[in-house]
């Protein structure tokens, strides 16, 4: 396992927020994620209460096991019910019971006008 990257992004509040990660080993095959999990928490600060909560196979993450491909989706109404502002979140596999920070960072929520 190795340290989380780090990416920082905006998304507009009370629209659907798509992004695709590969997960690839330093020599830029990829990893086989057959068996695994995975979960991501939203929140204001690392220690609040979380604002949303994704997860695999059907709460918004969905893994492609042999192309190392993790798809999360943010529904409109979920990002409807986020504040604009600031937050922090994290992706973690689970591979019985061992889990792996793989990406981390800020999301900017852009505040929605027409409702």
């Amino acid at each position: 396992m190795s340290t989380a990257g780090v990416y920082n992004f905006t998304l507009d509040q009370g629209s659907v927020f798509y992004i695709n990660l590969v997960y690839n080993n330093p020599d830029g095959t990829p990893i086989n994620l057959t068996g695994m999990t995975a979960r991501m928490q939203v929140a204001r600060s690392f220690t609040a209460v979380k604002d949303l909560t994704l997860s695999s196979p059907s709460n918004g993450i969905v893994i492609t096991p042999l192309t190392a491909n993790i798809a999360v989706t943010i529904t409109d109404e979920q990002t409807a019910l986020l504040g604009s502002g600031f937050y922090v979140y994290d992706l973690e596999l689970d591979n019985a019971g061992v889990i792996d920070r793989i990406i981390q960072g800020t999301i900017t929520v852009s505040p929605q006008v027409t409702v």
